[in-house]
C-alpha cells in the first residue's frame, strides 16, 4: 500500500479517527470539495445509499472490520480515484436512484472499487506483448514465457479492498478485474511514492473522461503473477481451474488461460 497508508498509527484511538486525521494531514476532499472523513457506520442514515453519502457530506462510513481497513488504505493511498470512482456512484443515483439494478456504469465502479488490480504496463512492443497474451488469457506465455517483464516493463498495483481482504487468507483461485494502465519510460525510472502519484492522477483523469463499464476489466488469477506465490512450479499453471482457457478457445501448446 501506499506511503500515507504506512504512517498510519493505530494505537490508542478508534479506526475512523486515525483515517480522519491521516486525510486531514493530506488535506483529502471529496469530489464536491468537502474534507474528508471517516465516520462510524451508525452516521449512515437508514434509506441513504453509502456512495451518496459519501458524495453529499465527505464522511465515509467505517465499520471496526478488515474490510473497511483496506477500504481507508485505499482511500489514502489513491484518493484520486477513489473521488472519481465515488462521483461516478453519487451521480448515477441522482440520475436514477438505487434500485434494485446499479447500471452498467455503477456495476464497473463497484467492481472496481471492490476487486480491482492495476496493471501498468510499459507502452512498448514488449508490453504490449504481454497485454495480448493476458487479454487472450495465454497464461503460460504471460507468466513463465514472459516473466522476466514483471517488474521492469510491467507492475500489479491492488485497488479493491474486497481483493485485499481475500488475500489475508490467499487461495490460488483469487482473480482481480483488471485495468490495464500504459506507462512510458519516465513512469519507470520514478521512486515509489512518484509511481503512486502518478498512477492515483492518471486513472483518475481517465475514469473522468472515458467512465467505466465492466468491459473494461480483464481477468488476472493474482498468485499467478511471477513472485506473488511461492509454489510457481510448471504445473501450478497447468490447473485449468483457474488459469482457464477464453471462451470459445482450447489451449494449445502447453497454454492455458482463465476464462469468465
Amino acid at each position: 500500500m501506499g506511503a500515507a497508508a504506512s504512517r498510519l498509527d493505530l494505537s490508542g484511538s478508534s479506526l475512523f479517527e486515525n483515517f480522519s486525521l491521516q486525510a486531514a494531514k493530506l488535506n483529502l476532499c471529496n469530489h464536491q470539495g468537502l474534507p474528508l472523513s471517516f465516520v462510524p457506520q451508525s452516521a449512515l442514515p437508514d434509506g441513504t445509499a453509502y456512495e451518496a453519502f459519501i458524495g453529499a457530506t465527505g464522511g465515509v462510513p467505517t465499520r471496526d472490520n478488515l474490510h473497511d481497513f483496506f477500504n481507508g488504505l485505499v482511500w489514502l493511498s489513491f484518493p484520486r480515484i477513489k473521488v472519481q470512482l465515488n462521483a461516478l456512484q453519487a451521480a448515477q443515483i441522482a440520475l436514477a436512484g438505487v434500485g434494485k439494478s446499479r447500471g452498467a456504469a455503477r456495476d464497473g465502479a463497484t467492481i472496481f472499487d471492490e476487486n480491482a488490480a492495476l496493471l501498468v504496463v510499459r507502452d512498448s512492443a514488449e508490453g504490449a506483448a504481454l497485454v495480448g497474451a493476458l487479454r487472450g488469457h495465454q497464461w503460460r506465455r504471460a507468466f513463465v514465457e514472459m516473466r522476466a517483464l514483471f517488474g521492469t516493463q510491467a507492475q500489479v498495483w491492488l485497488f479493491g479492498h474486497a481483493l485485499m481482504e481475500k488475500l489475508v487468507a490467499p487461495y490460488k483461485a483469487i482473480t482481480a478485474h483488471t485495468v490495464v494502465v500504459l506507462a512510458g519510460d519516465a513512469y519507470f525510472a520514478l521512486d515509489h511514492a512518484a509511481q503512486q502519484a502518478w498512477l492515483d492522477a492518471t486513472v483518475a483523469r481517465q475514469l473522468a473522461e472515458q467512465g467505466l463499464s465492466t468491459a473494461a476489466f480483464t481477468p488476472l488469477p493474482v498468485l499467478g503473477v511471477p513472485g506473488w506465490w511461492q509454489d510457481q512450479d510448471d504445473a501450478f499453471y497447468d490447473d485449468t481451474s483457474v488459469f482457464r482457457p477464453k471462451r470459445g478457445t482450447a489451449p494449445s501448446n502447453g497454454a492455458t488461460g482463465a476464462g469468465k
